[in-house]
């Protein structure tokens, strides 16, 4: 009986229990027309190795000998089995959050490292102990403005991830922020002109990404001159964090936000995933979460201890940061593992190999009749392209011959529409692009 439904005679008693007669007087306030009324359409009984074998083939027919041309946020790169080794071991994987803190050496360690790794990448002086996700930590790097600026008008830019913009605007919906998109130039990157003629003496930030959701590079120093001279402060947001090994950090920006699941974390159908926020050292009382530091003991042993915790299981709500800040360790210790043991000349070989591969696929793509680039900004591995036909009916055809196509950009951007976004890491080889242009030219070929 220890995985089988409950028996009839204890169903009944569960009934009596809360006062109903039947499982129809319990249902009874769902309208019939809502009630399924038949048997669902499922295979069986099985055994549970029949059940696992289905499942399994089921599987395999979903990933099979599939190549995906997806990015947009949640990337597929290389990973190592050291990494999966030591984030399960038991000392790690059961003390994912340090309530305890100081007993649990480790942990504080590990955090520690992950917060001195982000440091060096974005070119800021510290770093956060991981948020949730890229999303919500862009989300608080603007509230964390707004605390430190006493601003609630907020400029973002519609280059933005669309789904960050969601997060943002549903927390501005009841915290008072006064949310702002700017849109973007014809070279797919924020328009220095827009972005004056919208600063005034009430934003508390500008928010961009960069490389943003085009794939284009944005000029950091440029605008963060530009945002500082209006006392505003410039949160610069990172959904591809392998960027960085190719690409100068925003050490300009006041506040960076980054999605760190490029670092060890496979996609898994979208998390979880670990959020990164980093910032100048004179924000740090109004940075979101927790920190790790180091100190000595009293036997002069280095030690490690929580030195900002700002969140509501720790400190009043009103004085309380932050309540997203779950901290994601076990998931920052992934990130961690994985760039020790790429160090950073592996960084950069494979940021070298993300741009190098990306080049070739957007010669390739654009050798294609009607097919051409729709912006002309620097890009890392991303790139948008413009094609002659919809876009939904070319994945269609990509997907016959087991390739996951581009990110359609109509519907985020109604004004994008035929446009698609393009994604190639190291894990493409060429010939998964020669295959790609073969079968987009075949798809553009088709009758309407």
């Amino acid at each position: 009986m220890r995985y089988l439904p409950k028996s009839p005679a204890e169903r009944q008693e569960m009934l009596s229990a809360i006062g109903a007669k039947s499982i129809e007087e319990l249902f009874s306030s769902i309208p019939e027309r809502y009630r399924l009324r038949e048997a669902l359409k499922l295979p069986g009984p099985l055994s549970e190795a029949e059940i696992i074998r289905y499942f399994s083939e089921r599987a395999g027919e979903n990933s099979r000998g599939y190549t995906s041309f997806r990015g947009a946020g949640v990337y597929n790169h290389l990973r190592s089995v050291v990494t999966d080794a030591i984030i399960q071991r038991g000392e790690f994987l059961t003390s994912y959050t340090p309530y305890q803190a100081e007993i649990s050496q480790g942990t504080l360690q590990a955090i520690f490292e992950f917060q001195t790794l982000m440091c060096q990448l974005t070119g800021q002086e510290v770093a956060n102990a991981s948020m949730w996700d890229g999303s919500t930590a862009t989300t608080e790097a603007v509230l964390m403005a707004e605390r430190i600026t006493g601003r609630r008008r907020v400029l973002a830019a519609h280059s933005l991830h669309p789904e960050y913009r969601d997060v943002l605007r549903t927390y501005a919906k009841n915290s008072g922020l006064q949310v702002e998109e700017l849109p973007f130039s014809k070279s797919g990157t924020l328009d220095e002109k827009v972005l004056r003629s919208a600063l005034r003496d009430d934003v508390a930030a500008v928010v961009v990404q960069s490389p943003n959701f085009f794939g284009c590079v944005e000029a950091v120093p440029a605008l963060a001159e530009i945002v500082r001279s209006a006392g505003a402060l410039l949160v610069v947001a990172i959904t591809e964090g392998v960027s960085l090994g190719a690409l100068r950090p925003p050490a300009e920006a006041d506040i960076v936000a980054m999605e760190g699941q490029s670092f060890g974390l496979p996609p898994s159908y979208g998390g979880p995933f670990v959020g990164v926020i980093a910032s100048r050292d004179k924000f740090v009382r109004q940075m979101p979460g927790r920190l790790a530091g180091q100190t000595t003991d009293l036997d002069g042993r280095r030690g490690f201890v929580l030195t900002l915790a700002t969140r509501e299981q720790h400190i009043r709500r009103e004085k309380a940061t932050s309540n997203i800040c779950t901290n994601q360790a076990l998931c920052a210790l992934a990130a961690t593992v994985h760039l020790t043991l790429l160090g950073k000349d592996g960084l950069r070989e494979m940021a070298q190999q993300n741009l190098s591969k990306a080049r070739f696929a957007l010669a390739e793509l654009t050798k294609i009749p009607g097919v051409r680039r729709a912006f002309d900004a620097p890009f890392f591995n991303e790139f948008t392209l413009e094609f002659p036909r919809s876009v939904k009916i070319i994945n269609a055809e990509l997907l016959r011959e087991k390739i996951v196509g581009p990110v359609v950009l109509g519907t985020p951007y109604p004004e994008l529409t035929k446009h698609a976004l393009v994604c190639v890491t190291e894990t493409t080889t060429r010939t998964d692009i020669e295959k790609l242009a073969a079968a987009v030219e075949r798809a553009l070929q088709q009758p309407l």
